[in-house]
């Protein structure tokens, strides 16, 4: 099903414009304003109606919908309601040109109208996404056939989002910079993008934890680490683990992937214990670490060592698997047959990283990914960490860079001298007076 991950990554740029129009209506709301901002707001106009309306809406209402329509009479009254949306969306759009072209746009009461028009216009936006994500393609992938998403993908296929060009035109090159500007960089688009790994994740709504730890203890020798530890991880999460050098935080990474000995409490992973399991069998059922400092092996040939990271698969998995890692990090293909000990520090961490995504991980855990990489590497590994959670990859990211985990984590844990002190949604934390004292120098 190519073509659902298609659609997510369109989903996902759509949602990096939606975020920049939301800073600018902001901005708006305090009567602050300039040519430039609102400029910008006619750029997110014109990419929403010549992309976002010709191609990704035209593709669901002329080719998906009808389809799912044919298949089940379930879902009717939802897929009616998504094609109004694309129907209404001209006038939205419309009325956000007006406004940001209006002779007297720069005056107070135009400013404020605006601002409130795309609140409205971003919460309608948000909500059809949702119904999408959670309601219309679960059911697509319940009821349509194989044939039928062979024509889906042949539609979404046929046109590619012009944010994902790497030399787009001009005013697409130039809302791609404003963006860049406009979000925060772990945020902004920032360079080429890439669709998300063509293996489906799925969009259904959590039962059960994915990672369940209770009040766990651990240590080295009579030196306890861990006091009483709990966290949860709900399925296509991406949870944040922040705190400080020698906070615990490596050790509770270490249990949860079965080479430290846990001396109290308990993890269960998907639902069931894994205590008793050798780590060797964590990572056969899908707990994958990516661990501190990369560790690639340096001698091997890159494509070596990504499929070392497969050595639990079926072999007629493994092809697909690197192809996929391949579409999401395009240099490791072009240096495939170099060893990986030539590459750069940004450049290992991505092999780490297609590593672990070669064992097909139900779990994936990120142990300081950033260390030790330049602001611009950082920035684009936080990128991808991202995509890989919106396509669908549940996530436990420990990092010490608190401000970029905060700032894509769904929830997030304050850990401190083996403790949890705090947690809460990542955008929450983020304005924690607390958190930032003492995490972000603020």
């Amino acid at each position: 099903m190519r073509a659902m991950d298609i659609i997510a990554a369109e989903h996902r740029n759509m949602r990096l414009v939606s975020d920049a129009l939301a800073a600018l209506g902001a901005r708006f709301a305090t009567g602050t304003a300039d040519g430039t901002a609102l400029h910008t707001v006619e750029l997110i106009a014109e990419y929403f109606e010549t992309y976002s309306d010709r191609f990704h809406h035209k593709h669901e209402s002329d080719v998906l919908f009808p389809l799912m329509r044919a298949r089940s009479d379930r879902g009717a009254e939802m897929l009616d309601q998504l094609d109004r949306n694309h129907r209404d969306s001209h006038r939205e759009l419309a009325r956000l040109r007006f406004l940001a072209d209006h002779p007297n746009r720069l005056e107070t009461g135009n400013l404020k109208a605006l601002a409130e028009h795309i609140r409205a216009f971003r919460d309608g936006f948000e909500t059809h996404l949702r119904i999408e994500e959670e309601q219309c393609f679960p059911l697509a992938r319940e009821v349509l056939t194989s044939d039928d998403w062979k024509m889906v993908e042949v539609a979404f296929a046929a046109t590619s989002d012009p944010l994902d060009h790497e030399n787009p035109v001009e005013a697409v090159a130039l809302l791609k910079a404003r963006i860049t500007q406009l979000l925060p960089s772990p945020l902004g688009l920032g360079g080429t993008l890439t669709h998300a790994p063509a293996t489906s994740r799925g969009w259904a709504r959590p039962v059960e934890p994915t990672l369940a730890v209770e009040a766990v203890t651990s240590g080295y020798g009579r030196n306890d680490v861990l006091h009483g530890v709990s966290l949860r991880i709900m399925p296509g999460q991406l949870v944040a683990l922040v705190g400080a050098n020698g906070a615990g935080k490596t050790t509770l990474l270490r249990c949860i992937s079965g080479v430290q000995p846990v001396s109290g409490g308990s993890i269960s992973f998907r639902g069931a214990p894994i205590a008793r399991m050798t780590s060797a069998d964590r990572v056969r059922a899908g707990l994958c670490q990516v661990p501190e400092g990369r560790h690639v092996f340096a001698p091997m040939t890159i494509e070596d060592n990504l499929r070392l990271g497969a050595y639990t698969r079926p072999a007629g998995e493994i092809d697909r698997s690197l192809e996929e890692v391949y579409r999401l990090f395009p240099v490791l293909q072009e240096r495939r047959h170099q060893p990986a000990g030539v590459l750069s520090g940004g450049q290992q961490q991505m092999v780490a990283l297609g590593r672990a995504l070669m064992g097909n991980p139900k779990l994936l855990l990120l142990d300081e990914p950033s260390m030790g990489l330049a602001p611009l590497i950082v920035a684009e590994i936080f990128r991808i960490v991202r995509m890989l959670r919106d396509s669908g990859v549940t996530i436990l990211l420990v990092e010490q860079n608190a401000r970029a985990a905060l700032s894509i984590a769904d929830h997030a844990y304050v850990m401190e001298t083996g403790r949890i002190t705090l947690e809460g949604p990542g955008a929450d934390l983020l304005r924690d007076d607390d958190v930032r004292k003492a995490y972000l120098g603020l």
